[in-house]
Formats: structure tokens, sequence, C-alpha cells
């Protein structure tokens, strides 16, 4: 039987090519697409569960009360230690400091480097513990002592290669930052992607007191700041409850009571890391669900897809049922015959959206190049996937071939074959209505949330930050010498091309520095709110383009300088009226009385996510790290030449590494670039499999309308009112879908802009759009059909009357 099933399915769908490869197309589109967001949510979700001990380790993090809790991803230094030492159901316990712009030379033995290399994410500081908490294969060295001494440090193979070739690593040493001689004592292997503790050089924790200079021991019982990622493993069996409860006594033993007021420590559960943006973690967990629901939508739009077709097509298969029927096939066998057909189309899909897949996967990594990600189809064939995927293939095979089969096995044999059966009988119009319906309901839901997403990242590229970012190039300062500062500032002013320079620590809008308490005036307690300090000089201001309100910029770049400058938010919060206010006022900060001289109108110091918060302005030379330079455009590639070679005769020692802020500004909102290629994608898809579906049902419309059609023809009908029968019925499928859609896409798309402080608001125009939209592609997709249907001699259609 199953034989003669399949003999007569393969028959069927070579007969039928044109409806076949619709099908097979329709779905395969669904399922690839399904696939893909499939394999990047599992890859997402993977992230440092690989670990043998990941169900019981945890990520230290404080949270900094203030006016606002500040949530940070590190502890005080001496945490870990105390952690390891004092509560006994912790195994054990790791801390570790990211190095960033950091450079790693490899001396040639003769005085100098044979090669230079600027490390900005790829460096730490870590412990022996380390490799205890997190699992590495180690290709030479122990692990229990790699570490162990300080100016030591670990290799992966990549960065093994990348500094010494194929030359065996072990013995070799590395200058870092051209202050440290580091011995190498360990190589492991290459750690995976799906981690974001992805570092390839791990220098002994122990090398950090020396570096410190003379402070170095006193900084390492620091417990006021927060500068150590720290992480811990707690023995089998022991809940996190007891190291949760252990928090507020170690805060106790520790801290001062202003302190232990201002620091508050969690534990987070290690495979959470990647999912908290508060923390610093790249894949929220809303974002994950919402792709898979847009996942799951693209599949169910297919399979509806396919009803459509099969549906429509039920009225030429009427016959052969009934001669089915009437030398006694059962019910249930043409059942099994129509699902074996359905079988073979979704296995053939699947075959395609396999292929599809594997050709969208190095573009997905690509766009993902950010996060290293490295997502394979071959995941899909691990055991604990395998089962997901063939569940979904069974799950396609039910919801896109069963209703259909059923609606063919119940024709009346009679009826089918004397020709007469009615629209009812083959599934009605109402249910493929609904489906119709449906798609668009989720096709205009995906227009909804491309439309938003484009007007929301237009709006960031075209904000007024209270600054200008054209044409301005930041190059970093590795010596805080206040005369080697001056020299920079000087040679790099006679550039040509070169029309202003400013040195301070970073540009307006930066990745998050923590805010920092102070008091104003004559006040004795710290202000209830901090103040994010801003270093520049003299000449950040104007280049920068910020506006003044009120009094004057600094007068000098003097290191004895002890002006301020604040924003209007500072004044506002400050409890003022007038910028005019604050004007000779003292502010006390880092240790220091600071007066404040001028008020800046307010500049966005990070994305626009976050609120202007008070900000301070000093002219302090040790922390100017970075130079600032407005560039003519007419003279760039000439005056970036020049730049760095400037800059090179300067620091032989390191690596030139330039900026321009506008392409910093652009790494603020990758996600947001991301979400949207993946959304104008994944709409671009839905659209296609919409149109397959209306093609499906105009398609049956004008099968089961053919004789209404040749007598409205005969009787007087003009094209335009032919055409009419087809657009009235599906401008009103599209009105209900829109009206389906446009409130579910409200809310979504509100919420998520909810998540900008600064972003732009639902208008007409958003809901117009999507509506034309729809409207276009529905008659550009039926309108051949209908056309044709229309066009019919009525003589061939009334003929059998």
């Amino acid at each position: 039987m199953f034989r003669n099933f399949l003999k007569i399915s393969l028959r069927n769908l070579w007969r039928n090519r044109k409806v076949t490869l619709i099908s097979i197309v329709g779905l395969s589109i669904g399922l690839a697409c399904s696939l893909v967001i499939f394999l990047l949510v599992n890859y997402m979700f993977s992230f440092d569960r690989y670990h043998a001990k990941a169900d019981r380790t945890f990520w230290v993090v404080t949270d900094i009360r203030q006016e606002n809790i500040v949530p940070t991803d590190a502890t005080p230094r001496p945490m870990g230690d105390v952690l390891r030492q004092e509560l006994p159901f912790v195994e054990t316990a790791a801390r570790l400091e990211n190095v960033a712009s950091r450079v790693m030379a490899v001396p040639d033995g003769k005085g100098g480097f044979s090669k230079k290399f600027d490390e900005s994410r790829n460096l730490c500081f870590t412990e022996p513990e380390f490799f205890s908490v997190f699992d590495s294969e180690w290709l030479s060295g122990n692990p229990t002592t790699a570490l162990a001494a300080p100016n030591t440090v670990v290799l992966t193979e990549r960065y093994a290669q990348k500094y010494f070739g194929s030359a065996n690593p072990i013995g070799k040493v590395l200058r870092f930052d051209n202050q440290a001689n580091l011995t190498v004592t360990g190589l492991i292997k290459n750690l995976p992607s799906n981690t974001k503790l992805r570092y390839d050089a791990f220098i002994s924790y122990a090398t950090v007191p020396t570096l410190l200079g003379a402070n170095g021991k006193q900084a390492m019982q620091d417990w006021a700041n927060v500068f150590t990622v720290c992480f811990v493993t707690l023995r089998e069996g022991t809940p996190v409850e007891r190291l949760l409860d252990a928090f507020p006594v170690i805060r106790k033993k520790y801290l001062t009571t202003p302190e232990a007021k201002k620091l508050d420590f969690h534990a987070i559960p290690l495979p959470e890391l990647d999912h908290l943006p508060q923390y610093g973690g790249r894949s929220p967990k809303a974002i994950l669900y919402a792709l898979i629901i847009v996942g799951l939508f693209l599949v169910v739009a297919s399979c509806i897809n396919f009803i459509n077709v099969a549906t429509a097509h039920a009225l030429k298969r009427s016959k052969e049922v009934g001669v089915r029927k009437a030398v006694g096939s059962s019910r249930w066998q043409l059942v099994g015959q129509f699902m074996t057909e359905t079988t073979l189309i979704t296995l053939a899909a699947v075959l395609l959206a396999i292929l599809l897949a594997y050709l969208c996967l190095p573009m997905l990594n690509s766009a993902l190049a950010v996060m290293n990600t490295d997502i394979s189809i071959g995941s899909l064939f691990r055991p604990d996937l395998l089962r997901w995927f063939v569940a979904l293939i069974v799950g396609v095979i039910l919801l896109a071939g069963l209703y259909p089969s059923l609606v063919l096995a119940r024709f009346n044999p009679v009826a089918a074959l004397r020709g007469r059966l009615t629209t009812q009988q083959v599934g009605g119009v109402f249910v493929r209505r609904g489906l119709i319906v449906t798609q668009f309901f989720i096709t205009q839901l995906f227009i909804i949330g491309v439309v938003v997403m484009m007007a929301q990242l237009r709006h960031i590229q075209k904000a007024d930050l209270g600054f200008q970012k054209e044409a301005i190039l930041t190059v970093p300062l590795p010596a805080s010498n206040a005369l080697k500062q001056d020299v920079v500032r000087t040679r790099m002013e006679q550039i040509a091309g070169v029309e202003a320079v400013s040195l301070g620590a970073d540009p307006p809008v930066a990745y998050r520095r923590l805010p920092v308490p102070f008091t104003y005036d004559s006040h004795t307690q710290p202000e209830k709110f901090p103040t994010v300090v801003k270093v520049a000089d003299k000449n950040y201001v104007p280049l920068y383009g910020i506006r003044l309100l009120a009094g004057r910029n600094f007068r000098t770049n003097d290191t004895t300088n002890n002006e301020a400058l604040v924003n209007e938010t500072m004044v506002r919060d400050l409890g003022l009226h007038s910028p005019n206010d604050v004007l000779g006022k003292r502010i006390n900060l880092w240790g220091g009385d600071k007066i404040v001289v001028g008020v800046v109108r307010d500049f966005h110091l990070g994305s626009l996510n976050q609120r202007i918060v008070p900000a301070t302005i000093l002219n302090y030379y040790r922390e100017n790290r970075l130079a600032s330079l407005k560039l003519n455009s007419t003279t760039l590639p000439a005056t970036l030449k020049a730049v760095e070679s400037t800059w090179n005769a300067l620091y032989p020692e390191h690596v030139f590494k330039a900026n321009f802020v506008d392409d910093l500004l652009d790494n603020f909102y990758m996600t947001e670039h991301i979400l949207l290629g993946l959304a104008q994608v994944f709409s671009l898809i839905a659209i296609l499999i919409g149109c397959l579906g209306l093609y499906g049902l105009v398609a049956f419309m004008a099968e089961s309308r053919t004789k209404e059609i040749g007598i409205r023809k005969v009787l007087g009908a003009t094209l335009p009112q032919l055409v009419w029968l087809f657009g009235r019925e599906f401008s009103r499928l599209v009105f209900i879908g829109f009206a389906l859609a446009a409130p579910l896409g409200w809310f979504l798309m509100n919420g998520w802009l909810q998540g900008y402080a600064y972003h732009v608001h639902f208008s007409w125009w958003i809901f117009a759009i999507t509506l034309v939209s729809a409207v276009v592609i529905t008659a550009l997709t039926v309108g051949y059909e209908s056309l044709k249907a229309a066009r019919m001699d009525p003589a061939r259609s009334l003929r059998t009357e």
C-alpha cells in the first residue's frame, strides 16, 4: 500500500509541476528562515553553558546605589580572596580584569621589537583559579602553576601563532605596554566563540600590583571601588541563597558605613551572562524570544500558503477522488495518499531549506562579526537539536497537509464524478479567507515593525547630539606626561589639514563612565546625585561645537587649572533657576575643589537609550588619554597619513590606532542595525510567502467562479467590473488583516521604543505606509490572475451548460 501511495504521489506531483513548485518554494523559504532563526537563538542561549561547573558558577556583580542605581559587572579587588578563604561552601573563586588598548610587543633580541600589536579586548589579568572554574584544553603548561607568579602569561593557539609563528611559545618573552616583560608559561586551545570570556592572552593577576606602582599593594585591598570581575563556584548541592546571605556580612566586615550603603553585591548564574544588558549582555532574552515568535510566524505563513494552494486545486482532483471512492477506497486511505504527497513536498522543502540556510549563514555570521559568531548548519544534526528539527518537520507535515487531505477525502463521489462540487465542499471560502487574513496580519505586522525601526534609526542618525561629530579624528595618547602632551598638541597643530587639536579622556559620547559623588558650594554632605566627569582642555568645547550658555570656557591648559564647566542638567538638578546662579560656586570631586566658570548646553553622553545626566568638564592632564583632531574634509587622505607619521615619531614603541567620532557613534547602535537588517529580510520573506498564498486563493476563486464570470460577460460586464470581483474580495481581507495588525504592532513597537530615552512617536503615517504597502503588494499579486480569468472566452466556461 505504501509503495502504491508513493508511486501515485510522485505521478501527481509531476503532473501538477507548477503547483508542486509553488508549494515547495513557499515551504522551503519559511523553513529556511525558521532554521536560521533557531540556529541563531540556540547559539545565543548556548553561551558559557558548556563548562562542566556552569550550573553552580555565579558571576558576582555590584550595584552602586546613588540617586539612581548604577549596575556594574565588577566587584572590589579583595572580593575573590575573601570568598575563597572565608566561605567554606565556596569551592573556588576567580578574579579577572579586562585589558583595553594596550600594546603587546615581541622583542627582537637587539633592544627593539620585531612585532607590535594594539590589543583592544582580547587580554586580561586573571588567577590560576580561572582554569578551575572554566574549561580549557591545555596543550602545554600546568594549569595550577602557570599564572601563579608575576609577569607570566598563558596564550591561546591563535595568539601564539600571531606572536611567534610556528615556534614553540613556551619560555618566550612578550613586552606588555612597554611596562613589563611577560614569560609565556602555558598554551591552550582556542576558546569556542560561544563564550563571553573569549580571551587569547591571560596575564597573571599577581602582575597587577607591580603595574600599579608604589600604591599597588594598597590598591589591591581597596573596597571602595569596583575594578575586578569575580566568578565563584559553589560546592555541589550548595544553594545560591547561602552566597547571597554572605554578602551583607562581608559588607559589614570590610566596608565602612558609607561604603556599605553605597555598594550592593549580587550573584548571577553564569549562563545568564550574555542576557542582561545592564551588565554588558549583548543578547537580551526578550529579543531572542521575539525572534522565536518571528520564526513561528514564518512557518505558519508558509503552511497557510501550502493549504491555500492545495485547496485551490482541489476541484481539479475531484474526479480522481470520485473514481477512487467508487472502486472502494476508504476515506483514510485517501487521507494517507494525500498525506504522502504532503510528506514528499515537505521533505523536498526541507532539503531546499537546509541548502538555503547553509547559504545564508555566512552572511549572518558576517553581520554578527562584532560578536564573533560561528553559527554552522552542522549544529542542526547534533542529537539534542535533531530531535527538535524532526519534531518541526512532523509538525509542518500535519499543519500543512492534514486539513487539505481531509477536505479532499470527504468529497461526495457522485457529485465529484458529475463535476457538481460547490466551493463549500472543497473547504469553504470562509476558511481560506481566514487563512489569508492571517497572512495579511503577519505581513502587515512585519511592515509596521520595519517602518518603526527605520524611523528610529533615522532619528538617531539625524538627532541633535549637542555637539559636532563630522571630520573629527581621535587618536590615543599613551603617556600622561604634561610636557609630552604639549609637544603632541603643537606637532599635530602644525599638520596641514588639521584645524584644531584638543586633549582629553574621551569624546562627548563614550561608553559608560561611572558617575562620581561630589559636594556643591558650602554643603558638607555629597549631593543626592553623582556627576559624570569629562576630562578636556580649553580647545574641547570649541572643537566639538558645544555651546556655552553662561560664563566662559577654560582660560588655559595649565596643570594647576582648578576650573570646571557643568551642563544645564547639573544646574537643573541642583535646583537652581538660572545657569548664572552656579557660576563662581565650588564643586569638590576627585578629592579637590573646582570653581564653576561656565555652563554648557546639554550634549549626549551615551546612546539615545540613556537620558542626559549631570556632567562636569575638568581640565586634568593626568587623565588625558585621547587627542581629538578637527580635520579639513577636503584633504583627508593626505592629512591622515601625516597624522599617523607624526604620531609614530612621537610614540615609536606604540601602535597607531585612530577612529572617527561618527564611526564610534555607529558602534553604539550596532544591535539596532543588525535587528533592522533581520527585520527587513524577514519582512520581505513574509511578503513573498504571502504573495504565494494570495496566488493560491485567487487561483481557487478563478477556478470556482469560471461559469459566473462567463455569465457576467455574456450579460455585458466590463473588464474592470470583472476584475473588481477579485479586488473587492481581497481589499476586504487586507483591511481586516490591518485592523488586527495595527493595535498589536503599536503595542509591540511602542514597547520597543520605550527602551530609548529619546525616540520617535507613533503617527498616522506609519499605519498609512503599512496599509498602502499591503494594498499595492496585493494588487500586484492578484492582478495577473484576475485579468486572466476576466479575459477568458465565455464560450469555453459555458460550453457544459
